[in-house]
């Protein structure tokens, strides 16, 4: 047969018949890897055609790997996908063994701190002293840019504590008693500054774009800079009771949509709706709220004691506002729900019995149930694999999923008020509930004192080719290949003899 070049193939032996390259390569594209390796075993001719660039670009595509990639960025899909499956695997292994660096974001000035939120590696911290700062975790540079804050000519004397922060890709925002806009493409000077009359209550931030939506009082205000770059309000909302929740729905087309939780009553808050409620049962507080792109879920406080109806999860559809699910019976508050940052169809719940619940959106019971922090679950997070927790006692747990196993924790003095992770690195902070510890007042210049009241904030990288210098038990890094089992990056000083 002879060496066969790729472009010399126009026909391809298909058991009777020649079938042309193109058609051929069409009904290869409904093969997986496995298939794709058997048959490039058959013949030379049919080996080229399992091997070709586009049908392992597709799988590369299909497994979500180099998503922002064209097929002529490499010259061999089959070894990219290989390397991509290699380092998953590697930082899965890393995830399980706590294998890896950790980071306290340091800030040193003696405040305490009041809010974090964190966006794709980049954290915002908003502290007591007024002062917002930034981190940058994807490239382990930790000096911290302050955010300036407006100040006008009366503003003697201590600045008001921060009471919000948010950030996504393009706007970092911040709460007082009135509100800061930053945009992060322009440096540290606020592009925007609002006043509000009353105390904000509540802060949403899009995950896209630059929508800003604040509760304060009775009223919902949407902010949002038109096509000059001018901010200005573009909707304004009454509602009868005091916000204790707000989201804005993400990949939204269009005017914004914002969903409000106020004590017993859920507003989907729309342009052309205002006033539209998508849920109220009076008297059943709502005790915590997340929202994907179609559906709202929220916990609902209930008369446990007196019907014997145990405390809910509720899943409502946006576009039909209809109630798809009621999940979860407990008889303690559901503290923290998590759908938007979730797998398909799935939802991750945190409750004061202690418990962090996983459940399947088309069933009503929970997948699993694991018993988690002393005094209750303050933060909660999942993938397709494992689920991360925080507690009101300081405990941030690692799970995995399917096997319902704590694989580590990591304790630190405060609740655990933020988590996000992504495949290669995770965040998470401890805020303290006292902002003004007893005694601080009296040692306010000094600040080394209450080092423990400030709360603290871990960044960890898990990804091998950028470990951090700093980590975990630095002292036992070895360059000698580890033991396998049970180990928190603890190398041999000096390896097995070979026996």
């Amino acid at each position: 047969m002879g060496d066969i070049e790729m472009n010399e193939i126009n026909e391809v032996p298909f058991f009777d018949i020649q079938l042309p390259y193109e058609l051929a390569l069409k009904i290869f594209q409904y093969l997986g890897k496995t298939e794709l390796g058997r048959c490039a075993q058959v013949s030379r001719t049919w080996k080229v055609l399992a091997e070709d660039e586009v049908l392992w670009y597709r799988l590369c595509q299909q497994e979500g790997y180099l998503l922002d990639t064209s097929i002529s960025d490499r010259s061999c899909w089959k070894l990219a996908l290989k390397n991509c499956r290699a380092r998953e695997r590697t930082l899965k292994t890393n995830w399980k063994n706590r294998i890896g660096g950790v980071s306290q974001l340091q800030y040193e000035l003696g405040k305490i701190l009041c809010d974090v939120h964190s966006c794709d590696g980049v954290v915002i911290a908003g502290y007591t002293s007024g002062e917002v700062r930034l981190w940058d975790t994807r490239t382990w540079d930790y000096t911290a840019p302050i955010l300036e804050p407006v100040h006008g000519p009366g503003d003697a004397g201590p600045r008001p504590h921060v009471s919000f922060v948010r950030i996504n890709s393009s706007l970092a925002v911040a709460a007082y008693e009135d509100g800061n806009i930053w945009n992060l493409m322009f440096g540290r000077e606020p592009i925007h500054h609002y006043q509000h009359n009353q105390r904000i209550q509540a802060l949403a931030l899009g995950s896209e774009g630059a929508t800003v939506a604040t509760a304060s009082g009775f009223e919902v205000k949407v902010e949002s800079p038109n096509d000059r770059g001018f901010w200005q309000t573009t909707e304004t909302f009454e509602i009868q009771k005091l916000v204790n929740f707000l989201n804005l729905v993400p990949d939204v087309t269009g005017s914004p949509v914002t969903i409000a939780a106020a004590e017993d009553v859920v507003y989907l808050l729309k342009v052309e709706d205002p006033g539209k409620i998508l849920h109220s049962v009076y008297g059943q507080p709502v005790t915590c709220l997340d929202v994907s792109a179609h559906e709202a879920a929220f916990g609902v406080k209930t008369f446990g004691w007196l019907l014997n109806e145990p405390n809910q999860i509720l899943l409502y559809n946006l576009e039909t506002s209809q109630c798809l699910k009621k999940m979860g019976n407990s008889l303690g508050d559901f503290t923290c729900v998590n759908l938007q940052n979730s797998p398909p169809n799935m939802l991750v719940t945190g409750n004061k019995d202690r418990r962090v619940r996983v459940f399947d959106l088309r069933k009503s019971e929970s997948l699993c149930s694991l018993y988690a922090h002393q005094l209750g679950v303050s933060a909660v997070q999942m993938d397709d694999w494992k689920i991360v927790s925080g507690g009101e006692e300081g405990l941030v747990c690692v799970w995995d999923q399917r096997m319902g196993t704590k694989l580590w924790e990591m304790y630190a003095r405060h609740p655990v008020r933020h988590i996000w992770f992504n495949s290669h690195s995770l965040i998470t902070a401890n805020i303290p509930d006292e902002k003004n510890p007893r005694g601080s007042s009296i040692v306010a210049d000094d600040l080394t004192m209450h080092r423990k009241h400030r709360g603290i904030i871990y960044a960890y990288e898990f990804s091998v080719d950028q470990l951090a210098v700093e980590s975990i038990l630095p002292i036992c890094r070895s360059s000698y290949d580890e033991v396998t089992g049970y180990n928190y990056n603890i190398g041999l000083a000096v390896p097995y003899d070979n026996i």
